[in-house]
């Protein structure tokens, strides 16, 4: 809600974030989902992204391994891809399609400027 609001909103990222695909880093891509039905949703979300060897796994804390509860109440369930999912814009319209899904974490076409830390400095680049 806050970034969809700002006039600009500002990513500083280091180089291990440039990625040739979504989960490129081995790093999960985060679905907000309602607790209802949440295992439902999970494997629709999995089967969505079968052919880019998708892995949905409900996030959990603490040494009993609790569901993480967000401000609103919702669970996250991480998405972990083998592969590229190709067009983010498609992928994107297709995850918020799904009953029970809240939101997502690509931040498609928000950022106003981004700066990478990299061993040779920053670089910025702006829309």
């Amino acid at each position: 809600m806050v970034e969809s609001a700002c006039k600009k909103f500002i990513v500083i990222v280091d180089e291990s974030k440039l990625v040739k695909y979504i989960g490129g880093s081995g790093l999960a891509m985060p679905v907000e989902v309602i607790q209802f039905c949440w295992r439902f949703t999970a494997e629709r979300l999995r089967r969505l992204f079968e052919e880019a060897g998708c892995v949905a796994k409900l996030r959990t804390f603490g040494e009993k391994e609790e569901p993480f509860v967000t401000d609103n109440g919702n669970f996250i369930v991480d998405l972990y891809f083998q592969r590229s999912i190709g067009d983010l814009k498609a992928a994107s319209d297709a995850i918020l399609q799904l009953a029970g899904v809240v939101e997502h974490g690509m931040f498609l076409d928000m950022a106003t400027t981004v700066i990478v830390a990299g061993e040779l400095g920053l670089t910025m680049k702006n829309k």
